[in-house]
């Protein structure tokens, strides 16, 4: 698999994960409030970073994932992140994401979920995205559908998340033609 690039959004570089990163990583996803809306870990331990971007490194290598360190634009400084695990076999690729406490709300979310679905879709030829996210969590659920994802329907208590059973919603868009819900028209990115 070739080299994994950068993508630019209007305010917005998403680019491959360094280990220089894993110190904000770190302080970024040890937020409670982040923890509490993910499978992340509260606190995030040491040493849990570094093992995670090295993963990611791998995993670009062996051609089953793409992540992206999110940064803005201007600074450069992290706000998150946004992977692809890819299933080669089925050409598809679940996404997951986390966006900084202090940039919620902003729109970034959305922003590089666009993006990295578009790279799926047009350079790693991906037929379908997919996501999940806990049903308490709506905000996730409007950055998939601003996305073009449409829902895809509810798993009960399908995750246990610090000893309480949690349901998950799943999302999913289809690279296809558009003229249908779900279905996803690529743009310029």
């Amino acid at each position: 698999m070739e080299k994994q690039p950068i993508l630019a959004t209007g305010r917005l570089l998403l680019r491959p994960f360094d280990l220089a990163d894993a110190r904000a990583v770190q302080r970024l996803c040890g937020d409670y409030a982040v923890a509490a809306t993910t499978l992340l870990p509260h606190p995030y331990p040491d040493g849990l970073a570094e093992a995670w971007i090295a993963s990611f490194h791998e995993g670009v290598e062996r051609g089953d994932a793409a992540a992206f360190a999110v940064t803005l634009a201007g600074e450069g400084s992290l706000i998150g992140g946004v992977r692809l695990r890819i299933d080669p076999a089925h050409a598809r690729g679940e996404l997951g994401f986390w966006v900084a406490k202090h940039c919620w709300g902003r729109g970034y979310a959305t922003e590089a979920v666009r993006a990295v679905i578009e790279y799926g879709f047009s350079v790693l030829g991906l037929h379908r995205v997919h996501a999940m996210h806990f049903s308490r969590n709506p905000a996730s659920g409007r950055v998939m559908e601003k996305c073009g994802m449409i829902r895809e329907g509810r798993f009960r208590e399908h995750i246990r998340k610090w000893g309480v059973y949690e349901d998950v919603d799943l999302w999913g868009v289809l690279r296809e033609p558009a003229g249908r819900p779900g279905t996803y028209v690529l743009s310029p990115l």
